[in-house]
Protein backbone atom coordinates (compact mmCIF):
# COMPACT_ATOMS: atom_id res chain seq x y z
CA UNK A 1 0.00 0.00 0.00
CA UNK A 2 1.26 3.42 -0.84
CA UNK A 3 1.52 5.74 2.15
CA UNK A 4 1.48 9.49 1.85
CA UNK A 5 2.78 11.92 4.46
CA UNK A 6 0.77 15.09 5.10
CA UNK A 7 2.24 18.12 6.82
CA UNK A 8 0.25 20.65 8.87
CA UNK A 9 0.98 24.19 7.66
CA UNK A 10 3.07 25.15 10.68
CA UNK A 11 4.15 21.81 12.09
CA UNK A 12 6.77 19.21 11.56
CA UNK A 13 4.80 16.10 12.57
CA UNK A 14 4.08 13.58 9.84
CA UNK A 15 0.69 11.93 9.68
CA UNK A 16 0.71 8.50 8.04
CA UNK A 17 -2.59 7.52 6.56
CA UNK A 18 -2.31 3.76 7.06
CA UNK A 19 0.97 2.30 8.24
CA UNK A 20 4.64 3.08 8.74
CA UNK A 21 7.07 2.08 5.98
CA UNK A 22 9.26 -0.94 6.72
CA UNK A 23 12.08 -0.16 9.17
CA UNK A 24 15.43 0.95 7.77
CA UNK A 25 18.90 1.53 9.14
CA UNK A 26 19.38 4.95 10.70
CA UNK A 27 20.27 7.67 8.19
CA UNK A 28 19.49 11.30 7.39
CA UNK A 29 18.23 12.81 4.15
CA UNK A 30 18.74 16.45 3.18
CA UNK A 31 16.50 17.94 0.50
CA UNK A 32 17.00 21.50 -0.66
CA UNK A 33 14.01 23.64 -1.58
CA UNK A 34 14.74 26.23 -4.27
CA UNK A 35 11.50 28.11 -3.57
CA UNK A 36 11.60 28.28 0.24
CA UNK A 37 15.37 28.64 0.63
CA UNK A 38 15.68 25.84 3.18
CA UNK A 39 17.05 22.34 3.60
CA UNK A 40 14.45 19.81 4.73
CA UNK A 41 16.04 17.45 7.25
CA UNK A 42 14.44 14.00 7.05
CA UNK A 43 14.88 11.05 9.40
CA UNK A 44 15.33 8.30 6.82
CA UNK A 45 14.58 5.39 9.14
CA UNK A 46 11.21 6.85 10.09
CA UNK A 47 10.59 8.67 6.77
CA UNK A 48 9.63 11.92 8.45
CA UNK A 49 10.85 15.49 8.41
CA UNK A 50 12.52 16.48 11.68
CA UNK A 51 13.81 19.97 10.96
CA UNK A 52 14.67 22.70 8.50
CA UNK A 53 17.86 24.69 7.91
CA UNK A 54 17.63 28.17 6.40
CA UNK A 55 20.16 28.72 3.58
CA UNK A 56 20.72 31.28 0.82
CA UNK A 57 18.13 32.02 -1.83
CA UNK A 58 17.39 29.35 -4.44
CA UNK A 59 19.50 26.43 -3.22
CA UNK A 60 20.16 23.75 -5.81
CA UNK A 61 23.43 21.80 -6.07
CA UNK A 62 24.75 20.13 -2.89
CA UNK A 63 27.79 18.10 -1.88
CA UNK A 64 29.10 16.52 1.33
CA UNK A 65 32.55 16.98 2.79
CA UNK A 66 34.77 13.88 2.90
CA UNK A 67 34.10 13.38 6.62
CA UNK A 68 30.34 13.79 6.17
CA UNK A 69 30.12 16.57 8.76
CA UNK A 70 29.64 19.50 6.40
CA UNK A 71 27.17 20.04 3.59
CA UNK A 72 27.92 22.58 0.86
CA UNK A 73 24.93 24.17 -0.84
CA UNK A 74 24.87 26.31 -3.99
CA UNK A 75 22.68 29.33 -3.23
CA UNK A 76 22.06 30.49 -6.80
CA UNK A 77 20.35 33.81 -6.13
CA UNK A 78 22.79 34.66 -3.34
CA UNK A 79 25.85 33.96 -5.55
CA UNK A 80 27.65 31.83 -3.00
CA UNK A 81 28.21 28.31 -1.67
CA UNK A 82 26.82 28.02 1.84
CA UNK A 83 28.74 25.92 4.37
CA UNK A 84 26.34 24.00 6.62
CA UNK A 85 27.42 22.37 9.89
CA UNK A 86 25.19 19.29 9.99
CA UNK A 87 25.56 18.68 13.72
CA UNK A 88 24.60 22.28 14.53
CA UNK A 89 22.07 22.41 11.69
CA UNK A 90 23.04 25.90 10.60
CA UNK A 91 25.06 27.82 8.03
CA UNK A 92 28.47 28.58 9.49
CA UNK A 93 30.17 30.20 6.50
CA UNK A 94 30.21 30.71 2.76
CA UNK A 95 32.56 30.28 -0.17
CA UNK A 96 32.67 32.44 -3.31
CA UNK A 97 31.16 30.78 -6.33
CA UNK A 98 30.95 33.22 -9.18
CA UNK A 99 27.47 34.37 -10.27
CA UNK A 100 24.44 32.06 -10.23
CA UNK A 101 26.00 28.76 -9.10
CA UNK A 102 23.87 25.73 -9.95
CA UNK A 103 25.68 22.41 -9.64
CA UNK A 104 29.20 21.86 -8.32
CA UNK A 105 31.57 19.06 -7.32
CA UNK A 106 34.40 18.71 -4.82
CA UNK A 107 37.76 17.25 -5.84
CA UNK A 108 38.50 13.75 -4.48
CA UNK A 109 41.15 15.16 -2.12
CA UNK A 110 38.70 17.75 -0.77
CA UNK A 111 40.96 20.65 -1.76
CA UNK A 112 39.02 22.28 -4.58
CA UNK A 113 35.45 23.03 -5.51
CA UNK A 114 34.33 23.26 -9.16
CA UNK A 115 31.21 25.34 -9.85
CA UNK A 116 28.98 25.73 -12.92
CA UNK A 117 28.06 29.42 -13.29
CA UNK A 118 24.88 29.19 -15.33
CA UNK A 119 24.50 32.83 -16.41
CA UNK A 120 28.18 33.47 -17.19
CA UNK A 121 28.97 30.39 -19.30
CA UNK A 122 31.97 29.49 -17.20
CA UNK A 123 33.26 27.12 -14.55
CA UNK A 124 34.89 28.53 -11.43
CA UNK A 125 37.53 26.63 -9.45
CA UNK A 126 37.71 27.52 -5.75
CA UNK A 127 40.43 26.69 -3.21
CA UNK A 128 38.35 25.36 -0.30
CA UNK A 129 40.93 26.21 2.37
CA UNK A 130 41.35 29.87 1.43
CA UNK A 131 38.19 30.62 -0.57
CA UNK A 132 40.36 32.00 -3.37
CA UNK A 133 39.32 31.69 -7.01
CA UNK A 134 41.97 29.51 -8.67
CA UNK A 135 40.66 29.33 -12.25
CA UNK A 136 37.79 30.60 -14.36
CA UNK A 137 37.17 28.46 -17.44
CA UNK A 138 34.92 29.55 -20.31
CA UNK A 139 32.47 26.86 -21.39
CA UNK A 140 29.27 26.65 -23.43
CA UNK A 141 26.11 28.57 -22.57
CA UNK A 142 24.10 27.58 -19.49
CA UNK A 143 26.53 25.17 -17.83
CA UNK A 144 24.86 22.85 -15.33
CA UNK A 145 26.03 19.26 -14.90
CA UNK A 146 29.32 18.80 -13.05
CA UNK A 147 31.49 15.74 -12.43
CA UNK A 148 35.05 15.03 -11.37
CA UNK A 149 36.94 11.84 -12.19
CA UNK A 150 37.87 9.56 -9.25
CA UNK A 151 41.58 10.25 -9.84
CA UNK A 152 40.94 14.00 -9.80
CA UNK A 153 42.45 14.56 -13.27
CA UNK A 154 39.32 15.61 -15.16
CA UNK A 155 36.48 17.96 -14.40
CA UNK A 156 33.41 17.70 -16.62
CA UNK A 157 30.87 20.43 -17.21
CA UNK A 158 27.77 20.17 -19.42
CA UNK A 159 26.33 23.04 -21.46
CA UNK A 160 22.53 23.02 -21.76
CA UNK A 161 22.19 25.47 -24.64
CA UNK A 162 25.13 24.16 -26.68
CA UNK A 163 24.35 20.47 -25.94
CA UNK A 164 28.02 19.85 -25.21
CA UNK A 165 30.01 18.08 -22.54
CA UNK A 166 33.34 19.74 -21.71
CA UNK A 167 36.45 17.97 -20.42
CA UNK A 168 38.61 20.33 -18.36
CA UNK A 169 42.09 19.65 -17.02
CA UNK A 170 41.66 19.97 -13.25
CA UNK A 171 45.22 21.11 -12.54
CA UNK A 172 45.35 23.95 -15.06
CA UNK A 173 41.68 24.75 -15.56
CA UNK A 174 42.23 24.43 -19.32
CA UNK A 175 39.35 23.32 -21.56
CA UNK A 176 40.71 20.27 -23.40
CA UNK A 177 37.76 18.76 -25.25
CA UNK A 178 34.10 19.50 -26.06
CA UNK A 179 31.79 16.78 -27.35
CA UNK A 180 28.18 16.91 -28.60
CA UNK A 181 25.61 14.97 -26.61
CA UNK A 182 21.79 14.90 -26.55
CA UNK A 183 19.84 18.17 -26.32
CA UNK A 184 19.99 20.03 -22.99
CA UNK A 185 22.40 17.86 -20.97
CA UNK A 186 21.57 18.16 -17.28
CA UNK A 187 23.71 15.91 -15.08
CA UNK A 188 26.97 13.97 -15.38
CA UNK A 189 28.56 11.21 -13.34
CA UNK A 190 31.77 9.17 -13.62
CA UNK A 191 31.52 5.49 -12.81
CA UNK A 192 33.35 4.52 -9.60
CA UNK A 193 36.23 2.96 -11.60
CA UNK A 194 36.60 6.17 -13.61
CA UNK A 195 36.30 4.39 -16.95
CA UNK A 196 32.98 5.85 -18.08
CA UNK A 197 31.09 9.12 -17.93
CA UNK A 198 27.27 9.11 -17.99
CA UNK A 199 25.49 12.29 -19.16
CA UNK A 200 21.72 12.83 -19.17
CA UNK A 201 19.86 14.73 -21.89
CA UNK A 202 16.63 16.35 -20.76
CA UNK A 203 15.07 17.14 -24.14
CA UNK A 204 16.33 14.05 -25.96
CA UNK A 205 15.32 11.81 -23.03
CA UNK A 206 18.55 9.88 -23.36
CA UNK A 207 21.77 9.07 -21.56
CA UNK A 208 25.14 9.27 -23.31
CA UNK A 209 27.80 6.85 -22.04
CA UNK A 210 31.31 8.07 -22.84
CA UNK A 211 34.71 6.42 -22.61
CA UNK A 212 36.53 8.57 -20.06
CA UNK A 213 39.96 7.90 -21.60
CA UNK A 214 39.11 8.70 -25.22
CA UNK A 215 36.21 11.10 -24.55
CA UNK A 216 34.16 9.29 -27.18
CA UNK A 217 30.64 7.86 -27.05
CA UNK A 218 30.26 4.17 -26.23
CA UNK A 219 26.48 3.95 -26.16
CA UNK A 220 23.32 6.08 -26.09
CA UNK A 221 20.41 4.87 -23.97
CA UNK A 222 17.09 6.02 -25.41
CA UNK A 223 14.61 6.29 -22.55
CA UNK A 224 11.67 6.71 -24.91
CA UNK A 225 11.85 3.07 -25.95
CA UNK A 226 10.68 -0.07 -24.14
CA UNK A 227 7.21 1.19 -23.08
CA UNK A 228 8.28 4.20 -21.02
CA UNK A 229 5.97 6.54 -19.09
CA UNK A 230 4.65 9.63 -20.88
CA UNK A 231 6.61 12.91 -21.09
CA UNK A 232 9.94 11.29 -20.29
CA UNK A 233 12.95 13.55 -19.78
CA UNK A 234 16.39 12.71 -18.33
CA UNK A 235 17.79 14.85 -15.54
CA UNK A 236 19.36 13.74 -12.22
CA UNK A 237 21.64 10.69 -11.87
CA UNK A 238 22.37 8.35 -8.96
CA UNK A 239 24.72 5.38 -9.11
CA UNK A 240 25.48 2.45 -6.82
CA UNK A 241 28.93 2.27 -5.22
CA UNK A 242 29.69 -0.82 -7.30
CA UNK A 243 28.66 1.03 -10.44
CA UNK A 244 26.43 -1.81 -11.58
CA UNK A 245 23.14 0.11 -11.54
CA UNK A 246 22.37 3.66 -12.58
CA UNK A 247 19.20 5.57 -11.74
CA UNK A 248 17.94 8.47 -13.84
CA UNK A 249 15.24 10.93 -12.78
CA UNK A 250 12.77 11.41 -15.62
CA UNK A 251 11.59 14.95 -14.86
CA UNK A 252 8.02 15.45 -16.04
CA UNK A 253 7.87 11.74 -16.77
CA UNK A 254 7.26 11.39 -13.00
CA UNK A 255 9.33 8.18 -12.75
CA UNK A 256 12.91 7.06 -12.12
CA UNK A 257 14.55 4.70 -14.62
CA UNK A 258 16.71 1.87 -13.23
CA UNK A 259 19.44 0.87 -15.71
CA UNK A 260 21.80 -2.11 -15.83
CA UNK A 261 25.20 -0.41 -16.24
CA UNK A 262 26.72 -3.45 -17.99
CA UNK A 263 24.04 -4.06 -20.62
CA UNK A 264 22.68 -0.47 -20.75
CA UNK A 265 19.17 -1.90 -20.54
CA UNK A 266 16.35 -0.23 -18.64
CA UNK A 267 15.30 -2.71 -15.95
CA UNK A 268 12.17 -0.86 -14.84
CA UNK A 269 10.55 2.52 -14.26
CA UNK A 270 9.78 3.35 -10.62
CA UNK A 271 6.94 5.78 -9.92
CA UNK A 272 7.82 9.10 -8.30
CA UNK A 273 6.05 12.46 -7.92
CA UNK A 274 5.51 15.34 -10.32
CA UNK A 275 8.67 16.58 -12.06
CA UNK A 276 11.18 14.41 -10.27
CA UNK A 277 14.58 16.10 -10.36
CA UNK A 278 17.28 15.27 -7.80
CA UNK A 279 17.68 11.68 -6.60
CA UNK A 280 19.94 9.87 -4.13
CA UNK A 281 20.38 6.39 -2.69
CA UNK A 282 20.20 5.65 1.02
CA UNK A 283 23.62 4.78 2.52
CA UNK A 284 22.75 1.04 2.48
CA UNK A 285 21.41 1.39 -1.09
CA UNK A 286 18.09 -0.19 -0.19
CA UNK A 287 16.07 2.95 -0.91
CA UNK A 288 16.00 5.78 -3.40
CA UNK A 289 14.87 9.29 -2.49
CA UNK A 290 13.38 11.45 -5.25
CA UNK A 291 12.74 15.20 -4.97
CA UNK A 292 9.55 16.15 -6.82
CA UNK A 293 9.55 19.84 -7.67
CA UNK A 294 5.97 20.30 -8.84
CA UNK A 295 4.22 18.14 -6.27
CA UNK A 296 6.29 19.54 -3.38
CA UNK A 297 7.24 16.19 -1.89
CA UNK A 298 9.85 13.45 -1.66
CA UNK A 299 9.21 9.88 -2.84
CA UNK A 300 10.77 7.03 -0.86
CA UNK A 301 11.23 4.06 -3.22
CA UNK A 302 12.12 0.53 -2.12
CA UNK A 303 14.75 -0.69 -4.58
CA UNK A 304 14.05 -4.37 -4.08
CA UNK A 305 10.42 -4.13 -5.15
CA UNK A 306 10.36 -0.79 -6.98
CA UNK A 307 7.41 0.18 -4.81
CA UNK A 308 6.88 3.65 -3.34
CA UNK A 309 7.00 3.10 0.42
CA UNK A 310 5.80 6.56 1.36
CA UNK A 311 5.70 10.14 0.16
CA UNK A 312 6.93 12.90 2.45
CA UNK A 313 5.20 16.21 1.98
CA UNK A 314 7.62 19.17 2.12
CA UNK A 315 5.84 21.89 0.18
CA UNK A 316 7.82 24.37 -1.91
CA UNK A 317 9.96 23.11 -4.78
CA UNK A 318 12.37 20.38 -3.66
CA UNK A 319 15.33 20.15 -6.03
CA UNK A 320 18.26 18.03 -4.82
CA UNK A 321 18.88 15.19 -2.37
CA UNK A 322 21.88 14.13 -0.26
CA UNK A 323 21.93 11.25 2.25
CA UNK A 324 24.22 10.56 5.20
CA UNK A 325 24.53 7.65 7.68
Amino acid sequence: MRVRGIWPAAGLALTLCACEPPPAARHTVYVDDEQAGVLHVIDGARAREVGRIVVGARPRGMALSRDGRTLYVAAGNANRIDVVDLAARKVVGALPSGPDPERFVISPDGARLYVANENDARMTTIDMATGAVVHETEVGAEPEGMAVSPDGRWVVCTSESASLVHFIDAASGRLVDSLPVGARPRDARFTPDGKQLWVTSESRASVAVLDAATHRAIHTIDLRRESPPKNVQAVGIAMTRAGDRVFVALGRGNHVAEIDAHTFKVLRYDKAGFRVWGIALSPDESRLYAANGLSGDVSVIDLKSGRTLTTIRTGGKPWGVVTTP
